[in-house]
C-alpha cells in the first residue's frame, strides 16, 4: 500500500469508521438533533461549529490538491453557516461527507513522491505533514464532540 493510500485510509476511517479507536465522525453525529448540534455549553464551541471547523481545513487542502493556491484563514475556520432547522443540519453533514469523499479520493491519488514536497509555502511544511496534521486535528475535535454530547445528555 502506498503512503498516499495509507493516509487516505486513515482519513476515511476518521470520517466513516474502521479505525482502531472505534470512534468516527459519522457515528459521533448519529442521532444528534439540530438543536443539540447548535447548543452551546458555556464557552465551548457547538458541535455544528466543530464539524464545520474540522472540514474547513480539509476543504482548504482539497483545493490545493486540485491545483489551486492555498487560501484559508484560521480566523474563518469556525464561521459555521447558520443552522435554524433540521434541514440546515442535514445539509452541513451531507456537505461534510461529500467533501470528505472528494478529499480522500484526491489524497489516494496523490503521487507518493509528492508527499515530502512543500504544500504551498515553507512555513506550512510538506504534504505529508499537513495530511497527518489534519488527521490529528480532526481526532482532537472529535473527542470534543463526544464529550459535548455527553454533557448534553446530562442536561448542561
Amino acid at each position: 500500500m502506498s503512503q498516499s493510500v495509507f493516509i487516505a485510509k486513515h482519513i476515511r476511517e476518521f470520517y466513516f469508521g474502521g479505525n482502531w479507536t472505534a470512534v468516527n465522525l459519522r457515528d459521533g453525529l448519529a442521532g444528534l438533533s439540530w438543536k443539540e448540534a447548535i447548543h452551546k455549553i458555556d464557552e465551548l464551541h457547538s458541535i455544528a461549529e466543530l464539524v464545520y471547523h474540522i472540514n474547513y481545513f480539509a476543504r482548504v487542502v482539497t483545493r490545493v490538491l486540485e491545483g489551486e493556491p492555498l487560501k484559508g484563514k484560521d480566523s474563518e475556520s469556525f464561521d459555521c453557516p447558520s443552522i435554524q432547522n433540521s434541514s440546515d443540519w442535514e445539509e452541513l453533514k451531507n456537505r461534510t461527507w461529500k467533501e470528505a469523499e472528494k478529499f480522500i479520493s484526491l489524497v489516494e491519488n496523490l503521487p507518493e513522491e509528492e508527499l515530502p514536497n512543500l504544500l504551498a509555502d515553507e512555513k506550512y511544511g510538506s504534504y505529508q505533514r499537513n495530511l497527518f496534521g489534519i488527521i490529528e486535528h480532526s481526532h482532537y475535535h472529535l473527542g470534543q464532540i463526544i464529550l459535548i454530547r455527553k454533557l448534553l445528555k446530562k442536561g448542561n
